[in-house]
């Protein structure tokens, strides 16, 4: 089977980097304690009892929605995704592996309730081009809602009962729940959310992969990628061999040792959201009864600029996993008639992927070499498959390090006192 990706954990040995990295046997033996996770990966894959682990190997579902991507990408200039968290961030990411197409609609993901934000794209769209994907698991979404009644009142006017049905699509669980009873009132179209496959892990289904494939993406790529990382899994390959289980392993150890954050750095503009992404899967899934760590999102070379003096001058208790490209070559050049200064002649005739290649690799190498434990993921052709490899790498090594810390990685207790106390507010202030 391929691979899309490969992993590098040499940066965070003790025997290489000192006293802040992980002792060879102390790894090996926490990947053999990862055996119990993978084992019972297997098991909820063959009672399926964890539908995310299907999506893979399935396709009904992509054609089944094969016409709905059409019909948008027909009808509309502009679509834009209304949801949070996870039913924005997953479609997010992978759109932004798209190139610009003068065929396929705009795709703006509105993630936040900041009316500014809305009022700007509403004056920059055309109301009878522009179409709606509304995503809400549980249908009961305050934000996502909101989001949606908003969009409804400015867009009922020109548009009419009739075009609010064409230009509206929801998203949300079978059963009686307030979005899908505003979109049959509506005549919209509605798609079933899995209830089983929760927000932070629903880039693989119809939620991530609907806006992948209006974008233009080949959404059976992505899910061609993931197999390639879940497969190995389910075919009882030995912990020692699985990237996600020795990932896993590492950030358990590590924490173990005060390692207390996790900087995700991609030296790769289309992984920016990759890192959104993952942040809210590790930090949602393993943040829970004082165990986890804190994820953080940096980009290079951007950030060489603004953290990387804080990374390697700092407290000794972050773990780095810097995402690499093929970059040396790419881009355009330096013309030699332009960087005319002796100072410059390092740059003169090199390419920006020269230079970006040059960095991630120092930035690299300074972190080791300073002591900050730091692993490299490298892929080759930044595409759908590669990112649906690291997308299931990051869901599998969740999964793992959430049974390592004895959490469940799919709940989220804690924030239900912040949504309970938000409509305690409201109701105090409607009563005011």
């Amino acid at each position: 089977m391929s691979v899309f990706y490969r992993q590098d954990i040499e940066g965070c040995r003790a025997e290489r980097i000192g006293a802040t990295g992980l002792k060879t046997t102390v790894l090996d033996a926490l990947i053999a304690e990862t055996a119990p996770a993978l084992d019972a990966i297997r098991a909820a894959h063959n009672k399926n009892t964890l539908p995310l682990l299907r999506l893979p190997a399935q396709s009904q579902d992509l054609d089944a929605i094969e016409d709905t991507a059409a019909r948008m990408i027909e009808s509309f200039d502009d679509v834009v995704v209304l949801g949070t968290g996870g039913s924005s961030l997953g479609g997010r990411t992978l759109c932004a592996l798209a190139r610009p197409a003068a065929q396929s609609p705009r795709l703006h993901f509105l993630d936040n309730i900041d009316g500014d934000t809305f009022e700007r794209l509403f004056a920059a769209i055309d109301p009878k081009r522009t179409g709606f994907i509304v995503i809400s698991k549980s249908g009961s979404t305050a934000e996502t809602l909101s989001q949606m009644f908003h969009c409804l009142d400015v867009f009922r006017g020109p548009l009419g009962k009739d075009g609010i049905a064409k230009a509206f699509l929801a998203i949300t669980e079978p059963g009686d729940n307030p979005l899908r009873r505003v979109a049959t009132h509506w005549d919209m179209e509605t798609l079933d959310h899995d209830p089983k496959i929760g927000g932070r892990y629903s880039a693989l289904s119809l939620v991530g992969l609907l806006p992948a494939m209006i974008a233009g993406l080949d959404a059976g790529a992505v899910r061609e990628g993931a197999r390639s990382v879940l497969d190995p899994v389910l075919m009882g390959a030995k912990p020692e061999t699985l990237a996600p289980a020795i990932g896993a392993a590492l950030s358990i150890g590590l924490a173990q040792q005060g390692i207390g954050t996790t900087v995700m750095m991609p030296y790769i503009d289309r992984l920016a959201d990759f890192g959104l992404w993952y942040r809210q899967l590790w930090a949602e899934s393993v943040g829970k009864n004082g165990k986890g760590t804190t994820p953080i999102r940096a980009l290079g070379t951007v950030d060489q600029h603004s953290q990387l003096q804080l990374y390697l001058d700092g407290p000794r208790d972050k773990m780095f996993s810097v995402i690499f490209s093929k970059a040396a070559g790419t881009g355009g050049i330096v013309p030699k008639d332009l960087a005319d200064d002796p100072r410059l002649a390092y740059l003169a005739g090199r390419t920006l992927g020269d230079l970006l290649d040059a960095e991630q690799r120092a930035t690299a190498d300074t972190l080791i070499k300073r002591g900050c434990p730091t692993r490299i993921l490298t892929i080759d052709s930044i595409d759908e498959r590669a990112v649906g490899a690291l997308m299931m790498h990051y869901i599998l090594e969740t999964m793992i390090a959430a049974h390592l810390w004895g959490v469940d990685p799919f709940d989220q207790p804690a924030v239900e006192d912040g949504k309970i106390l938000a409509r305690r507010y409201l109701d105090e202030s409607a009563h005011k």
